[in-house]
């Protein structure tokens, strides 16, 4: 993997960058699933028998924090390593670029809908956040959940040759085992 960066530190930091990097992809399924615990808990506690606004309104930031830090994460990766070809067999990647193509089209509407629906929520505009959620709920759900699938597909089912699974490039054995000692 060909990591795009400005000239780096001569004691291996090239390669720690190239290793961290490599870790992302892992971390972006992570903000994925936590997201998706995130908008189901925030529905229960807003749906619930007892309506727990302030713990909804909590779960709800929370889950637009962890899908920003998502994005940031996606872009610094994407923007280092370019694109991942799908490597399974022809059937699956049909399933696999229906997937991806709903995905991409409906995750560059998420902020927007989150943006705007959060900011009903917070001026107290009840009725119009209620009617936004509605569609937001769904779509940015469907958008964490198939992000990990993509993930799983991309990765773990049929992973690239270029994308070893994590554990055979530990950012740990890149360390210096003691002081003074560069990599």
């Amino acid at each position: 993997m060909n990591v795009r960066s400005a000239p780096v530190a001569r004691c291996g930091a090239e390669d720690l960058l190239n290793a961290w990097i490599h870790y992302l992809p892992t971390v972006n399924a992570t903000l994925n699933a936590t997201a998706t615990v995130l908008l189901v808990a925030g529905y229960v506690l807003i749906k619930g028998r007892r309506r727990r606004e302030t713990a909804h309104k909590r779960v709800m930031l929370t889950a637009f924090g962890v899908s920003i830090a998502f994005l940031t994460c996606y872009l610094i990766y994407h923007f280092n390593v370019g694109s991942v070809r799908f490597q399974g067999p022809s059937d699956v990647r049909t399933v696999y670029l229906i997937i991806l193509v709903s995905h991409i089209l409906l995750a560059v509407t998420v902020p927007v809908l989150a943006g705007v629906t959060i900011y009903l929520g917070y001026r107290d505009l009840r009725q119009r956040h209620i009617r936004w959620a509605k569609w937001t709920f769904p779509i940015w759900l469907y958008v964490s959940v198939t992000g990990v699938v993509i993930y799983v597909m991309l990765y773990h089912l049929y992973p690239s040759a270029d994308f070893p699974p994590a554990g055979e490039h530990s950012i740990i054995e890149k360390l210096p085992s003691s002081a003074g000692e560069s990599p």
